[in-house]
């Protein structure tokens, strides 16, 4: 059997990410950026691991991954090191502010632990399944004080890492969870910022997603995220949108650190207007909004709402949703505002062209 090439894993990669929507910017080209990063390696006794889990001084993010092993698969690695066989490491990243340490990979080991220790798996007891006859069916307390103590000093290596340079960003952070964080599958983009952002404006994001009027107009949830990125999109670009540089996907992460805990005002605010605009989209064009064609494109999507939230700014009252119907009818048809959606969607005069239109367009209603 012959490996599967590169390139077509990696176009596999962004059909999976593109299934409900139609977004160019997945084709952007890698950034440039150079980092310096310092990286060592580290040996930890299990019960070193546990209690440092319980302070959180090493920490799974909340969003990242849900557990996936089953309690065989979790009882075959407690096993493993109740036998002394080595196991795959962990990878840390260290804050530079707080010290503490977060898990970028080896959070199904990490959590297999904390679950045996604690004695449940999921909400059942946690005991040893699939394993030799000497440990079946035992929990953590029913070992032998011997297999207990072998347990609690088998070690765990971790590879740590911190970035030095730049000093702003922790950009490095993302191609690091991309590249190793992926048990097979890689992570999407906005995964990765909800590992490493999460917090009030993910939060927020979360919950516009789950608006009805949304759920409507773009259908079941994605998942790999890319319902969560689109809105994340809009409010991005309705921020600092006149500040826009290319690649996309660096715009968005730069929004999401920098935004993270944001004013809760703002963070109101910027809730409140993607809900008014997208519910004027829903009322005017149902499910064929930001749909030229198929599939609901993401610059047309982004565009046609930066417009709407641009009318709605300051108004006493909301334009009638026929008004925003025809006004919505009268930029789709036009070339320019058309090209600037299919083609080269993130470059930066790309972007700053439609925007101007819609704004324009939807400005009389």
């Amino acid at each position: 059997m012959t490996d599967t090439p590169h390139d077509e894993i990696e176009d596999e990669y962004q059909l999976s990410l593109a299934e409900d929507v139609e977004d160019e910017s997945l084709l952007e080209e890698p950034s440039n950026d150079v980092f310096s990063i310092t990286s060592y390696g580290a040996d930890y006794p299990v019960d070193t691991l546990i209690s440092r889990l319980k302070s959180e001084a090493f920490f799974v993010p909340t969003f990242q991954r849900q557990f996936v092993w089953s309690q065989r698969h979790a009882s075959r690695f407690i096993e493993s090191l109740l036998m002394g066989l080595p196991v795959p490491g962990i990878f840390l990243y260290k804050e530079s502010q707080t010290n503490r340490h977060l898990v970028v990979d080896g959070q199904q080991r990490l959590r297999t632990l904390q679950f045996f220790y604690a004695e449940l798996f999921g909400e059942k007891k946690f005991r040893l399944v699939g394993v030799r006859p000497e440990w079946s069916g035992k929990t953590y307390s029913e070992l032998a004080t011997s297999d207990k103590l072998k347990l609690d000093d088998a070690v765990v290596h971790a590879t740590i890492f911190q970035q030095d340079e730049p000093k702003e960003t922790n950009r490095s952070l993302y191609f690091v969870f991309e590249r190793i964080n992926s048990g097979g599958i890689r992570l999407s983009p906005q995964e990765i910022r909800n590992c490493i952002n999460d917090g009030p404006l993910l939060s927020l994001v979360r919950s516009c997603n789950a608006y009805q009027d949304w759920r409507s107009l773009f259908g079941k949830m994605n998942n790999r995220l890319k319902d969560q990125e689109m809105i994340m999109r809009f409010m991005a670009m309705r921020e600092r949108g006149a500040d826009y540089k290319r690649p996309m996907r660096d715009f968005l992460n730069a929004f999401a650190a920098d935004y993270a805990n944001c004013d809760p005002i703002k963070l109101a605010n910027l809730g409140d207007s993607f809900r008014r605009s997208i519910t004027l989209c829903w009322q005017a064009k149902g499910t064929s909004a930001f749909r030229p064609s198929r599939v609901l494109n993401a610059a047309v999507f982004e565009a046609v709402m930066l417009g709407v939230a641009a009318r709605l700014d300051g108004a006493k009252a909301s334009p009638k949703h026929e008004a925003i119907a025809v006004a919505y009818d009268g930029l789709l048809a036009n070339s320019v505002f058309l090209r600037a959606c299919e083609r080269a969607t993130a470059d930066d005069e790309t972007v700053k062209t439609r925007r101007t239109m819609a704004v324009a367009a939807f400005a009389g209603v």
